[in-house]
């Protein structure tokens, strides 16, 4: 039986507290995304721990906006803030290993949860990114293929660190396409038109 992991807030509580320190529907936006991705994973990979995933992948950002002049302190100050607000230690943990290759000090992800995060939360932004260029602006006709040829150019998103997305995919022992069609796969499970999509299909 898989060990029950509990982040210390409800999903309410954890939601609230990103609106506290988040303001940019930009960045709000990206952790929902990353917690759909993290909570459609849990359902095959830990279904008991899915709320725990969920609320991983909703913080793991929680401090960007305030260290926009200091980034170095990204995901130190957010464990203060987790912590602050009754956060658990196994959730402080896990939001902090995303950040690993950037800042030594932090834990690296050794949970397939953690891993999870720190290859596909990089991702899910060259992908939002690549989709609002399209005639649809949808993720729901969009393809590893096209992925390929956005992850390859590096001048597109240059924001995204392709080295890290690389070694994610390396920490689960998956294939980059792999990674790829499993994350759009992710990303598809909550778009908000994928009913109308199902439709016309």
């Amino acid at each position: 039986m898989a060990e029950i992991l509990s982040a210390g807030m409800t999903r309410d509580e954890a939601y609230a507290l990103l609106l506290a320190h988040n303001h940019e529907p930009f960045h709000i936006e990206h952790a929902e995304t990353v917690e759909g991705v993290m909570r459609y994973f849990a359902r095959e990979l830990d279904p008991e721990n899915a709320e725990f995933w969920g609320i991983v992948g909703l913080l793991h950002d929680l401090d960007w906006e305030e260290c926009a002049e200091t980034p170095e302190r990204h995901c130190v100050d957010a464990a203060t803030l987790i912590e602050a607000a009754g956060g658990s230690p196994e959730l402080i943990r896990a939001v902090q290993s995303h950040c690993s290759d950037f800042n030594p000090e932090l834990p690296r992800p050794e949970l397939e949860m953690e891993k999870i995060l720190f290859a596909c939360e990089e991702l899910t932004g060259l992908i939002g990114a690549a989709v609002v260029m399209r005639p649809s602006k949808s993720v729901m006709d969009f393809n590893v293929k096209s992925l390929k040829k956005k992850f390859k150019d590096k001048r597109f998103a240059a924001g995204v660190n392709r080295d890290t997305i690389r070694h994610g995919a390396e920490m689960l022992g998956w294939e980059l396409d792999t990674l790829f069609g499993r994350t759009i796969e992710a990303m598809q499970s909550f778009a908000p038109d994928r009913d109308t999509f199902g439709q016309e299909a």
